[in-house]
């Protein structure tokens, strides 16, 4: 498990450090205009193992999160039924950072200022490895999705369009 210096340190690699469970920080240079696919590509990563973290608001008023891959967009109406939501929505950008602690483009699913109901597209499970955001622009985590619901409990479902 490589450590990040703590300089590099945010609340997402502090939190799997504290868990001890295996897991690789990843920094890089990323400009603000590029999209999750682009950074996967140049970082040599397969873009469907890349997952961002996506946070909606149901119609109950509760929060969600849902990890998909870079290169998919999210089907609100299976997010909804994944929580048992009549809908969901995306929050807005500038809601955001005061809900998780993230910003947009750097929000994990990891260390978030509270804990939220949290799914995951099944895809994931295709994998020995993904990677996520490590809660900033420039950061991604690698690890196994077994050892990351062991920290975050996650259901998966088809969330996919």
């Amino acid at each position: 498990m490589a450590k990040a210096p703590k300089e590099h340190k945010t609340n997402a690699l502090r939190e799997l450090d504290a868990a001890g469970l295996a897991h690789e920080a990843l920094f890089f240079e990323a400009e603000a205009t590029m999209t999750g696919e682009e950074i996967a590509r140049a970082q040599g990563e397969d873009p469907d193992a890349v997952f961002k973290t996506l946070v909606t608001c149901g119609k109950t008023g509760e929060h969600y999160v849902f990890l998909v891959p870079v290169v998919s967009e999210l089907d609100l109406k299976k997010a909804a039924a994944a929580c048992g939501e009549k809908a969901v929505s995306m929050v807005k950008a500038r809601e955001l950072l005061p809900l998780t602690g993230y910003v947009h483009g750097g929000c994990s699913p990891v260390g978030m200022k509270k804990r939220f109901d949290t799914f995951v597209d099944e895809t994931a499970q295709l994998f020995d490895e993904i990677y996520f955001s490590g809660g900033k622009i420039g950061c991604q985590v690698r690890m196994n999705p077994d050892d990351l619901q062991k920290l975050i409990p996650f259901t998966y479902a088809d969330l996919t369009v």
